[in-house]
């Protein structure tokens, strides 16, 4: 990412909020933002930075937003078949050094209008990518491996929901406020997970979405520092993400965990991870992300695979049960406590995930299973559970690594 585009997008959600605040139209506004970031996009590389980055946002995108107004009430005005022109002065820009004194980061509260309940989860991730990270439509379209049109319809049908439920750009009120950051971080959270491991499509990894969701959650940090969750996420981002440059082969080939050269991993990073969890953890009230975060810290301050600390990460996952018990916490359950106990203790575990609706058809279900009975050393029920598996998933390197480990067995 260059200086300014990297610039650009820190900008975005202020610029935005300014706008928003101002006009309260955020379909205008988004659109408007969108607009100017563009123009500077093929202005500043030639030209250079204006003394103001901020402000010259805010002016260009302003003048958008009135254009837009004005055409819209002359339109109104002349579909009513009234003879009255728009006084000059009834949409007005910023005036000057307006910019600098609004200067306050409606960046959280963007974000809390994009993470709105009313709009579908779909909607919330690529209204945050766009309004709050910055990036245009056809980026997103190609991050989440759909066709452009898809994407700005999208975005569009969320827009147009925020406008007809009338939602207001302000904070949520105090006792609504815990569970709307929940779906903030939840979301940057999916963004990350979908760039840390896609879903589907060619690539494993897709650093612009993980780096996105960093870039995000340090954001939130900055406003809430002593947040214990806020602090657990990026951590658990920082922690996971660390691990990135060892986790493909020259080829893409994933390679698990226990094979990686832990010499790649980003060691600053994960310094960082251990240190914002370990603050945490013993500050605040434990939540999912911390533990999950201390989970990650476990595993990256394991000298080697066979050093890891398998007894603390299976009472970790005991206590993470305890806050936040779902399928997906389950699984690694079993993963830990086969580590610990045996593969059959795991695989046990195991049986009581089989008729979870949530986990019906999911691939990694058959790919821990695969895993565990493997280790038992039963070969012909791992070759068919990783080829299950392999069955199963959308991802193109997932799939190549489950038949890569089917064919061992074979």
């Amino acid at each position: 990412m260059s200086d300014v585009e990297g610039l650009l997008r820190e900008l975005a959600p202020q610029v935005l909020g300014a706008l928003v605040r101002r006009y309260e139209q955020f379909d205008t506004c988004e659109d408007a933002v969108q607009e100017a970031l563009l123009d500077a996009s093929q202005q500043w590389p030639e030209q250079g930075l204006p003394d103001n980055p901020r402000a010259w946002l805010i002016t260009v995108a302003a003048r958008r937003v009135i254009d837009q107004m004005r055409s819209e009430h002359a339109r109104r005005r002349r579909e009513e078949s009234v003879a009255v022109s728009v006084p000059a002065d009834e949409f007005t820009a910023p005036a000057p050094g307006e910019e600098r004194a609004a200067d306050q980061d409606d960046t959280l509260t963007l974000l809390f209008l994009c993470c709105h309940p009313s709009l579908s989860q779909p909607s919330q991730l690529a209204l945050t990518l766009r309004a709050v990270g910055g990036l245009t439509t056809a980026q997103i379209a190609s991050a989440f491996l759909v066709p452009e049109a898809t994407m700005a319809q999208r975005i569009s049908r969320a827009k147009q929901r925020i406008k007809a439920t009338g939602l207001e750009f302000r904070m949520p009120p105090e006792g609504e406020r815990a569970d709307r950051l929940r779906v903030v971080l939840h979301v940057l959270y999916l963004i990350f997970n979908e760039g840390y491991t896609a879903t589907s499509g060619p690539e494993l990894l897709r650093a612009d979405l993980t780096g996105e969701a960093i870039r995000l959650a340090r954001a939130v940090h900055r406003l809430l520092p002593g947040n214990g969750e806020v602090s657990g996420l990026l951590a658990l981002m920082l922690l996971t993400e660390a691990r990135r440059p060892a986790r493909t082969d020259g080829d893409g080939r994933l390679i698990p965990l226990a094979e990686q050269d832990r010499g790649l991993w980003d060691r600053a990073l994960i310094e960082e991870g251990v240190e914002l969890v370990t603050k945490a953890l013993s500050t605040t009230v434990v939540g999912p992300y911390q533990v999950q975060a201390a989970i990650a810290a476990v595993h990256d301050e394991a000298p080697s695979a066979e050093e890891t600390d398998w007894p603390q990460i299976l009472a970790l996952y005991g206590v993470l049960a305890g806050v936040d018990d779902n399928p997906v916490v389950r699984l690694n359950h079993a993963v830990a406590a086969a580590m610990v106990r045996g593969p059959r203790a795991g695989l046990d575990l195991l049986d009581d995930l089989t008729g979870d609706d949530r986990m019906a058809g999911h691939h990694r279900l058959a790919a821990v299973r695969a895993h565990l009975l493997e280790m038992e050393g039963d070969a012909e029920a791992a070759l068919a559970a990783y080829r299950e598996a392999a069955r199963l998933t959308t991802s193109l390197p997932e799939q190549r690594y489950l038949e890569d480990r089917a064919a061992r067995l074979s």
